[in-house]
């Protein structure tokens, strides 16, 4: 019988042959893959390395100067703020912490609220040793802490009573405070107000003077430990730029300083908007030695007119009924004592020009200016104020030079002739 040759050996390696070439395959064509990721990174090493490091860009110094010389006038004109003056944790006015919260005393009325437990709700007010009296807690001392502080007190002491004392405090009526005002104000002084804000302070006080500097009003509060915190309030700027005037909540015993404003700081501060508004004083004195006849005042007599502030020089012409067939129009005297030097200034406007509209020949009035008005009146009064008077020590002395010398003028004088 014929032996039959199996074939299965045949196939096994036959399959192990091409098992074979497939590895051999396989390897070979990852090792291609590697040589030519090798040489890539070859090509860009020695690549890079001829090449020259490239500069850093240079500035150029003529336009960062160009552009430095732009920022600092966009300061001087205060269109930017200068980063290295300005601080911007701390906005235009804006209270400290310890300024702006609210410190209980005596007199203050308070109510309490316990949502969980309102059979606790009690309002009270703070006797004299600024004590309350609390459901549960008996008396608890509340002068000088802040609302927060009462209230964790009064939910510290209900804690020993009940469970979660939740407490809604407010403060349903401030007590009134006594300020210290001093400075440029028309009476200085103590003042208690109903009503503590700074601008009722100022209003209590009758204004603030023509001298007044308004961008740096300090407000000086001593707290219940003794120490003494400032805090300086610029209300100037808001009534220049039509901004809201700060708030500041005064305390029983604060002291509000109005500086006076410097001769360096007058050039940028604009008074009369200030005489405008209802910060400063209401109405001004303007004393009238009127030497011509005809008109409300006796000729050769001084006269007090109160005029609203902000006044010009022809509304006190207008007050006192100048007859211009009488008075020398073309040479009146507006005279106005200087603090800072001490001495009377006199300028001689004329009246026509100032009618016609000339409004150089139409300044604003300020408290206690004099106007002279006469013939010849003027460079006599003139002449005596340069030749007779010593500097003047204060306004006082000022305004009774006046006042002799109306009482006197028929005397010193006599009528002259008229200019006109």
């Amino acid at each position: 019988m014929p032996q039959v040759l199996s074939c299965k050996p045949i196939l096994r390696v036959t399959a192990l042959s091409f098992v074979g070439l497939y590895s051999i395959a396989s390897v070979l064509s990852s090792a291609v893959l590697l040589w030519i990721v090798d040489s890539s990174t070859s090509s860009l090493a020695a690549f890079s390395q001829t090449q020259p490091e490239q500069p850093p860009a240079s500035s150029d110094p003529a336009a960062e100067e160009l552009l430095e010389e732009a920022r600092e006038r966009l300061i001087d004109r205060r269109e930017i703020l200068d980063p290295s003056s300005a601080d911007p944790s701390t906005p235009l006015n804006q209270l400290s912490p310890e300024f702006d919260a609210y410190r209980l005393g005596p007199g203050d009325a308070l109510a309490a609220t316990l949502p969980f437990y309102p059979e606790l709700n009690f309002q009270a007010t703070l006797d004299l040793e600024g004590n309350v009296i609390v459901p549960l807690a008996g008396v608890l001392p509340m002068e000088g802490l802040t609302l927060q502080q009462a209230t964790d007190r009064i939910q510290t002491a209900l804690n020993r009573y009940v469970i979660n004392p939740q407490v809604d405090l407010i403060l349903t009526a401030q007590r009134p405070v006594e300020v210290t005002i001093t400075g440029e104000v028309v009476r200085p002084g103590v003042y208690p107000l109903a009503a503590p804000q700074l601008s009722t302070a100022l209003f209590s006080a009758g204004g603030t003077t023509r001298l007044a500097d308004l961008r740096t009003v300090r407000v000086r509060r001593t707290l219940t430990d003794g120490s003494v915190i400032e805090q300086n309030v610029d209300l100037y700027t808001p009534l220049r730029e039509a901004n809201a005037v700060p708030d500041v909540r005064l305390a029983d015993g604060d002291s509000i300083i109005i500086p006076t404003l410097t001769s360096d700081a007058i050039a940028d501060y604009d008074r009369n908007l200030i005489a405008r508004s209802t910060i400063s004083q209401q109405q001004i004195v303007v004393r009238v030695l009127n030497y011509s006849a005809g008109g409300r005042s006796v000729p050769g007599t001084i006269n007090s007119i109160n005029l609203p502030n902000g006044s010009n020089f022809l509304d006190a012409l207008t007050a006192i009924g100048i007859t211009p067939s009488t008075a020398n129009l073309g040479e009146v005297a507006l005279i106005r004592f200087d603090p800072q030097q001490g001495r009377a200034i006199s300028q001689e406007l004329d009246a026509r020009d100032a009618l016609l509209g000339d409004t150089s020949q139409d300044p604003p009035l300020e408290n206690n200016d004099v106007v002279v008005v006469g013939r010849n009146f003027v460079s006599r009064i003139t002449y005596a104020l340069n030749t007779f008077t010593q500097p003047f020590r204060d306004v006082l002395g000022f305004l009774l030079f006046f006042d002799s010398l109306a009482d006197g003028a028929n005397d010193l004088f006599g009528p002259g002739d008229d200019d006109n």
